[in-house]
């Protein structure tokens, strides 16, 4: 729908007096398309209060930045579409949409949208670990094996060969072998250094299924749907690890917080997905945000266009996405921009929303603190003057991270493209929800809210 039509659309107190008078009607919406001409309208949001961007220290020009840079980026082909918002000094300044939600039926995205959140799930769990530590039921320094006896005796893989220096005798190592269609490379196991704890988890040092060598031999199955996390997670003692634990930091996508969501589990006795219901979800108004979408919402969710113009994109994979049992801490969730923007304003404000308390702020400055300063970074997330908070990733030197934040914001994002952080420095909060992570969209989104900042 074009920006004029929209218009007709929202304006509903237009009316033709006559289809022989018609002048009254030219000029009101002549008038009211002044100040739209360059920008897609705003969103109103259901909670949060709004205000002009001059208000709090951004430029409203500034901000039509974001429908320009959405617009390049639909017109390449990189995205389908998007749900984009910004809120300074506790107030909305920008929520818009962009695009379509359904290309094939040419539906229009809209602001409650729900998109398929992957890896942006992480945060969420770094909320309810937060919770469980500062109640005491859990410590980051707590042994895994201390809730899952199964993890009590981990080994790390480690590669036999000529630049293995600790084996003697290549009898001791094991012979390459096919499983699953792939060959298991020569390698040995050796007991862990230091037992698998919780800030391991949290912090992506823990070796756990993060791409190494550890992962190529684990013969451990995925989680499938009809499993529970106390039925699957014991399992995963047996999987080999990528490094001694803590001395490395190597991304682990689908498994390490997962086994943290079990022990959320285990030590607040309730299931995981009612736990966030209940201390996260429910106070926080984050009415559209799900492990598996009901059924009156599945015509909110976003139906992500595998192909656009040539590329191609991933579909979601059922055992994580809409699972009925498996709820996955790693990437399980489906959610909204203003969700999202409600759970980021929490944190920017210390862990309370509305009055509602979630988090103390001790627990918000240990979540988005540099936990792991003095390991090296290897994969996936090695990028520099970034940081590892729990769960979340830090700005430590914006300069070097060239990532239009302000120093210790921080936040996470998801495969599917989905971003959001909290920066304390310049006291905002921003949102972007697509479903290609495609072009450098997001990189772009940033560095308009950046250029927007006049004060």
């Amino acid at each position: 729908m074009s920006g004029l039509r929209r218009l007709f659309k929202r304006n509903t107190n237009i009316k033709l007096i006559s289809k022989h008078n018609i002048t009254p009607v030219l000029l009101a919406f002549s008038l009211v398309t002044i100040p739209l001409a360059s920008a897609e309208p705003m969103h109103a949001p259901t909670r949060m209060p709004v205000a002009k961007a001059e208000s709090v220290g951004m430029s409203t020009n500034g901000l039509r930045r974001i429908h320009e840079v959405m617009q390049k980026h639909m017109d390449a082909g990189n995205i389908q579409g998007a749900v984009t918002a910004v809120a300074r000094r506790g107030k909305v300044v920008h929520f818009s949409t962009h695009g379509d939600m359904n290309v094939e039926k040419g539906r229009e995205i809209e602001p409650d949208a729900i998109f398929r959140m992957a890896s942006s799930t992480k945060a969420v769990l770094g909320v309810a670990a937060m919770i469980a530590v500062e109640e005491g039921l859990m410590s980051p320094n707590d042994p895994v094996s201390k809730y899952i006896p199964e993890f009590a005796d981990m080994k790390v893989a480690v590669p036999v060969g000529p630049a293995d220096g600790k084996v003697k005798s290549a009898s001791k190592a094991k012979p390459k072998s096919k499983s699953k269609g792939k060959e298991i490379p020569a390698h040995r196991l050796v007991p862990v250094d230091t037992p698998v704890t919780i800030h391991h988890l949290l912090t992506h040092t823990s070796g756990l299924r993060s791409g190494g060598l550890g992962s190529k031999v684990d013969q451990v199955e995925p989680a499938t749907a009809d499993q529970t996390l106390a039925e699957y997670i014991p399992k995963l003692g047996k999987v080999p690890l990528d490094f001694q634990p803590g001395t490395q930091r190597a991304y682990s996508p689908i498994t390490g917080l997962d086994v943290v969501a079990r022990i959320i589990e285990i030590v607040t006795e309730t299931p995981f997905n009612e736990f966030l219901q209940e201390r996260v979800f429910n106070p926080l108004e984050m009415n559209n945000t799900y492990f598996r979408v009901p059924g009156e919402k599945q015509s909110k969710l976003v139906v992500i266009t595998s192909s656009i113009k040539g590329k191609t994109n991933k579909k979601p994979k059922k055992a994580i996405q809409g699972s009925p049992r498996y709820f996955s801490a790693s990437a399980g969730l489906s959610s909204s921009a203003e969700d999202y923007l409600h759970f980021q304003q929490m944190l920017l404000d210390d862990g309370e929303f509305f009055g509602r308390r979630v988090l103390s702020p001790e627990s918000v400055k240990m979540m988005s603190s540099n936990q792991a300063a003095n390991v090296p970074i290897y994969g996936l997330k090695a990028r520099k003057g970034i940081g590892a908070g729990y769960t979340v990733s830090v700005t430590l030197d914006p300069k070097v991270a060239n990532d239009y934040r302000g120093k210790g914001a921080f936040g996470g994002g998801g495969a599917f493209g989905t971003v959001s952080w909290t920066d304390p420095e310049n006291d905002l909060v921003a949102v972007i929800m697509v479903q290609q992570p495609r072009g450098g969209m997001q990189l772009d989104f940033a560095k308009a809210i950046h250029q927007a900042i006049i004060e």
